[in-house]
């Protein structure tokens, strides 16, 4: 396959849009718990929009994953199993930080772990650093952390300047930005494992490759069995915790209509005083139609997750020999996303002009890092 950078650039673009889009569909859900939705949703992106979308467009699926070698199956599913480990506590991250401010950190240190574990482990680096496209290509990591460095500033001048009740109107009942940064940095190392799956099971995408070949289809979508692989990791964790979740909170009939909570604050607030509150409405059954709603929005939300590898998976194969720089565009490109939501949702209203520059600065050197990521790509291509 001939690599064109500038295609897979927007791949990536495309695969941000998803991701940072997916916690959208979170806020209309009602009266359910935290774990409810989160395993539904797991259920959506992580089981069958993948099996499904592969079905669809790679011949012979379920040969390439018999015939793939056992240990990088076990590898890859493993990665994922760590990932996974970062997926729960990512929409922690989101509860203390807020949509635009949480997805920034938490991917910043997933950038930076998931770009460069992978030429390191393949013992790259030097090569990488002695190149002059390589050199382009740090380059535009490097901006990329930055950017992140001043959303982080941006995150924490918000704190001291937005008021309770605009943090509740937003969205944000329970932002910290101390507690969401901890979170976050954990999140973001964890999850960086995803882009290490990915490497370890490139095996699996040749295999792909070849039956792709053999019956006249695009390349395109070699990695799409990969995906598979190292989201089945990924569910177990989250289905473990689930579980977990699920019988010490005792929320298990809530798949059934028992109402629950909302404890990363997806519901809106109602401006209703207590006086005004009906508190039989609580402890009443959820209604068939918002039960259904629940779960089309919780599936939703996954699928437009499992959207944004997707994407990505087509993007990698475009980017040529450093496609480990695939990694840094996705993130950038996801945090360029949820910024624009975050700004959409009025997340930074009430903020000082100096905190809406700094949000500006970090968008704008997220945009550019992209396009240098890009370029040091094409450089390597011509």
């Amino acid at each position: 396959m001939n690599p064109n950078p500038f295609l897979g650039v927007l791949f990536h673009w495309l695969g941000g849009l998803a991701s940072a889009s997916n916690f959208i569909p979170f806020r209309g859900i009602k009266r359910w718990s935290w774990e409810i939705y989160w395993i539904i949703q797991g259920v959506a992106a992580w089981l069958i929009a993948p099996v499904v979308m592969a079905v669809l467009l790679v011949p012979n699926l379920t040969h390439i994953l018999r015939s793939a070698p056992s240990a990088t199956v076990g590898t890859a599913v493993f990665w994922g199993m760590l990932w996974g480990v970062g997926g729960l506590t990512f929409g922690l991250a989101i509860r203390y930080l807020g949509l635009g401010l949480g997805y920034a950190i938490a991917l910043g240190f997933c950038t930076a772990f998931g770009t460069l574990i992978p030429p390191i482990s393949h013992g790259q680096m030097g090569m990488i650093l002695h190149d002059r496209s390589g050199q382009v290509i740090l380059l535009g990591v490097a901006m990329c952390l930055l950017a992140i460095a001043v959303s982080g500033a941006a995150g924490y001048s918000k704190e001291l300047e937005i008021t309770d009740e605009l943090k509740a109107e937003g969205g944000e009942r329970d932002f910290s930005f101390v507690k969401g940064l901890a979170v976050a940095v954990f999140a973001g190392i964890m999850s960086s494992f995803f882009a290490v799956g990915l490497d370890a099971g490139k095996p699996i995408g040749d295999l792909a490759r070849l039956e792709l070949v053999a019956n006249h289809k695009s390349e395109l979508w070699q990695n799409l069995p990969v995906l598979i692989v190292v989201l089945w990791g990924g569910f177990a964790t989250n289905l473990v915790w689930s579980v977990i979740l699920i019988l010490r909170n005792r929320s298990g009939a809530q798949f059934i209509g028992q109402p629950g909570s909302n404890p990363l604050g997806t519901a809106t607030t109602t401006g209703d005083t207590l006086m005004d509150v009906d508190f039989t409405s609580y402890t009443q059954r959820i209604a068939g139609g918002v039960l259904l709603r629940n779960y089309v929005l919780a599936a939703m939300a996954g699928i437009i997750w499992y959207f944004q590898f997707f994407f990505y998976s087509m993007g990698s194969t475009k980017m040529g020999k450093y496609d480990f720089a695939s990694w840094t565009l996705h993130m950038a490109s996801i945090i360029i996303f949820a910024t624009l939501w975050g700004i959409a949702l009025r997340e930074w209203k009430g903020t000082s002009l100096r905190t809406r520059v700094l949000v500006g600065c970090g968008l704008a050197l997220l945009v550019g890092s992209t396009v240098v990521v890009g370029y040091g790509s094409y450089l390597k291509v011509r």
